[in-house]
């Protein structure tokens, strides 16, 4: 497993992360160990989750997946771990979190009690990436980052990052940061892959440049990638099938991320990959890991049976070849999920 550097921080990781947003929703407390588990024997030492995990957001199970990491944890030596968790952002803005009465907001008195509470699920006294799960662009990123900063000198946080941030809202936050003298983001979580390449537009040069690192989410687009909802748009068990019964939010994310333009170029990734000699979700997953400003790809599974191809990625770098091919599917359907 390559290890590469977060941000301008002092913590090294696995190019590999493991994403557990299912673990106590559509897979088991024991499904979870087994595959965090195989992460661990693969060399995986980077894992990731939030307070209001497991998707989708519902009060009948928030916070279950911090309990099932955290006790998972215990059969692990802390220190061979590198464990990443998520305050909410606002509940005002695009969802309203069933945590501390919907009234989330990323000022002092939420992060404080929200850092607490991960750290008791995850029988923890550190993290060592704590993350802004969204921003709050009407919010002074001041406020936000001078309560970050406290974590960072408390000792109970060792670095900070962000998650679905914008290009001005990151280079505020480092001015911010800059200005006043406070820890700043080593890291922004978003979301990128082979149907969602916009973060190459802007926030790819912004972390270059600032030399921050991208620990992408979704690289197989939701699953999406890997072609199962090729010719089915609901098949059963699937997280946006459930989506697509859900509620407006939800709705509306399943048909980003599923429709004739996001279909059209999975089948040609697809294409291109059984010419390379390998499964779509190993190209998506190597794809991912291939770029300069990407420190450490996040994957999620449901099944032990999905690690196997996720894996492999591990060992591959797609040829010139294979990235010219995929670039001219990426220049012939522009932004496939909108």
């Amino acid at each position: 497993m390559n290890k590469n550097r977060l941000g301008r921080s002092g913590i090294i990781v696995s190019d590999i992360c493991m994403g557990t947003m299912t673990f106590g929703n559509q897979a088991d407390e024991k499904t979870a160990f087994r595959i965090m588990d195989m992460a661990y024997e693969a060399g995986i030492d980077f894992y990731d989750t939030a307070e209001m995990y497991p998707v989708p957001p519902d009060a009948k199970y928030v916070g279950l997946t911090e309990d099932i990491v955290g006790r998972w944890m215990k059969t692990k030596p802390r220190d061979t771990l590198i464990i990443a968790s998520k305050v909410a952002g606002p509940g005002h803005s695009w969802i309203t979190p069933p945590l501390r009465g919907g009234k989330t907001s990323l000022d002092r008195h939420h992060i404080m009690r929200a850092v607490e509470t991960s750290l008791t699920r995850l029988q923890t006294d550190y993290l060592d990436l704590y993350q802004t799960h969204w921003p709050d662009h009407d919010f002074p990123y001041e406020e936000t980052m001078m309560a970050l900063d406290e974590l960072v000198s408390s000792g109970k946080v060792r670095i900070l990052g962000c998650s679905n941030e914008t290009t001005w809202g990151l280079c505020k936050s480092l001015a911010a940061c800059e200005l006043h003298g406070l820890a700043r983001y080593e890291t922004i979580q978003n979301n990128f892959s082979l149907n969602n390449r916009r973060f190459e537009d802007e926030l790819a040069q912004a972390c270059r440049k600032e030399q921050v690192s991208l620990i992408p989410y979704s690289p197989l687009a939701g699953g999406v990638l890997s072609g199962k909802y090729n010719d089915d748009a609901s098949p059963e068990g699937a997280r946006f099938t459930s989506y697509l019964n859900g509620e407006k939010r939800q709705q509306q994310m399943a048909r980003r991320f599923i429709n004739e333009q996001s279909i059209e170029s999975t089948k040609r990734f697809q294409a291109i990959a059984a010419d390379a000699q390998m499964s779509v979700v190993t190209l998506a997953t190597a794809w991912s890991k291939q770029h300069d400003f990407v420190a450490s790809t996040i994957v999620g599974a449901t099944h032990p049976d999905q690690m196997h191809d996720i894996l492999a990625a591990a060992d591959v770098t797609l040829s010139p070849e294979v990235m010219k091919q995929i670039n001219a599917v990426s220049r012939e359907i522009r932004y496939p999920m909108g």
